[in-house]
């Protein structure tokens, strides 16, 4: 599913990642653990394609990356360390935003999204702006918008930060439903 050849990213002089290597199959939850500074952020960024490696492969589900970027991104939910909504949008409304960027059939969004909503527990809220949201509560709805694809390889950057405990599991138990059907899961985490 996602297969890193001699990645290796640098800035300037500074190497954040340097030469890794790695492999996750189908049905894996890999963490990918280390201290801040180590290079997991960088290393996610450059999977999801928001930088480019100074050199080497990234491979998801047989796509490169760099040379097909958009099959590639197509397979991927992304939910970053610091959660980023537009603050005047709903969270539904935000939803339909995100499932409209990858061409979710209008029906299935809505029923899709009505699941996510039921499965995560944000139905209290999913209609205030997000701008009142607790980072918690973004970090859920960011968390939803990456589910709606049904994406084959989830990449996760510390998913706990800002979640109360019960959250926290609910999140755990919906990225391991997510490993045993089938999709890799992909998380990074000092914990």
């Amino acid at each position: 599913m996602l297969e890193l050849i001699n990645i290796t990213k640098k800035f300037g002089s500074f190497t954040a990642v340097d030469n890794l290597n790695l492999k996750v199959n189908a049905g894996d939850f890999f963490g990918f653990l280390g201290q801040n500074g180590a290079g997991k952020t960088t290393t996610i960024k450059m999977i999801s394609g928001l930088y480019t490696a100074t050199s080497g492969q990234i491979i998801i589900d047989g796509n490169d990356i760099v040379k097909e970027p958009i099959k590639a991104k197509t397979l991927i939910g992304y939910i970053p360390d610091q959660p980023f909504i537009y603050e005047k949008l709903t969270g539904r409304e935000f939803l339909f935003f995100s499932g409209g960027l990858y061409s979710i059939e209008k029906n299935k969004l809505r029923t899709k999204i009505d699941e996510t909503i039921e499965t995560l527990q944000i139905g209290d809220w999913i209609d205030k702006r997000t701008e009142e949201y607790s980072q918690g509560m973004k970090q859920r709805i960011t968390i939803a918008s990456a589910l709606l694809h049904d994406p084959k390889l989830l990449i996760v950057d510390e998913p706990m930060v800002g979640l109360d405990p019960q959250s926290a599991l609910i999140v755990k138990n919906v990225l391991r439903e997510k490993a045993n059907n089938g999709s890799a899961v992909f998380m990074s985490t000092q914990v």
